[in-house]
């Protein structure tokens, strides 16, 4: 059965690739279980923004790292890349640090995936994308001389050489019901994000992961379930909710953002959201009131909490929480 699990969101939108990798060896360092990067074409932002690739940077943090689980959340199987050639990537992933790897995958935005010329979908064929890539990686990692014919992708005797002899995790990014049975029936876990509601979480997508779970005869219990926790967290209240602005397009309407294709625009469209970027976001600067502000979350049955902290200050982020908050989750929820 899963057991607690408290990580770290490297934004790869946010940070060059060197600097990441120096945030992810703090984090492992200060305590954290996991290291998880986006992967990001374009950045939410051109001017100061960043998107190392996340495959190239994630090669460097399996050397980097001795301890932390690393993974994508999350990274997009179905346009930009070949799923078989993703399989390849993760199994060489998976050999350089072995069960330390996750792939985290979800359906994308036009952001990372239209800038390079391929055709932005709508959401049903995205959905159906992701569910036949999916499958499909996780039968090359099975299999060897696979020949497919899948309604959007195919192999010839394809083989993956180079792979664990356990595959690689496969998490499933989801926002609705359909995403949520996807992972219950296939996955190895969900991935979601925080500050949209308690009904969402508590009568869609864990619902939704144990419905999809029962279905395939599989133990929902024994999913992981990891929630990315936009918090903010200062000994300077003001501050605190100052840094948020830097991420304020998280707090566009999804169906706008995830049509934006280009950085610059997102860039201008954030500008609105500034005044209530924070919503999004746990502010605070007392470590318990913290505390019961992540709480919830806790209770709604979630086992893996990734904290996503928005201001530069990153390494000061990492070592408030290693000394006020970690020990407080890890005693009263471990």
């Amino acid at each position: 059965m899963p057991v607690l699990r408290l990580g770290y969101k490297a934004s790869a939108e946010q940070f060059p690739p060197q600097r990441l990798l120096d945030l992810a060896v703090a984090a492992e360092a200060a305590g954290f279980d996991s290291v998880w990067t986006s992967d990001h074409f374009q950045p939410w932002r051109h001017h100061d923004g960043h998107a190392p690739n996340a495959l190239v940077w994630l090669g460097a943090a399996t050397q980097a790292t001795k301890r932390v689980t690393l993974g994508t959340s999350v990274l997009t199987p179905t346009l930009r890349y070949n799923p078989a050639v993703v399989a390849q990537a993760f199994g060489t992933l998976g050999l350089l640090a072995p069960g330390r790897v996750i792939l985290g995958v979800g359906t994308g935005e036009s952001l990372n995936e239209a800038p390079v010329g391929v055709p932005w979908p709508e959401q049903s064929e995205r959905f159906a994308r992701l569910r036949e890539a999916t499958q499909l990686i996780q039968q090359l990692w099975r299999g060897e001389r696979l020949t497919i014919e899948g309604e959007y992708y195919r192999t010839a005797n394809a083989t993956i050489y180079d792979r664990p002899e356990e595959p690689v995790p496969v998490y499933i990014a989801a926002s609705g019901p359909a995403a949520a049975r996807l992972a219950g029936r296939i996955g190895d876990g969900l991935i979601c994000t925080s500050g949209k509601g308690e009904e969402l979480y508590t009568q869609t997508l864990l619902p939704g992961l144990a419905e999809g779970a029962g279905k395939a005869g599989r133990d929902p219990a024994a999913l992981d379930k990891m929630i990315e926790m936009k918090v903010s967290f200062d000994t300077d209240r003001d501050r605190a909710s100052e840094d948020t602005k830097v991420w304020a397009a998280l707090a566009l309407p999804g169906e706008r953002k995830v049509g934006i294709h280009d950085a610059l625009e997102m860039e201008q469209a954030a500008r609105e959201a500034e005044p209530y970027a924070h919503r999004r976001w746990l502010v605070s600067s007392d470590p318990d009131e913290h505390v019961e502000q992540i709480a919830p979350y806790l209770a709604y049955g979630f086992t893996h909490l990734v904290f996503h902290f928005p201001g530069e200050a990153q390494e000061a982020a990492i070592r408030r929480y290693s000394e006020l908050i970690l020990p407080r989750l890890r005693a009263r929820f471990g």
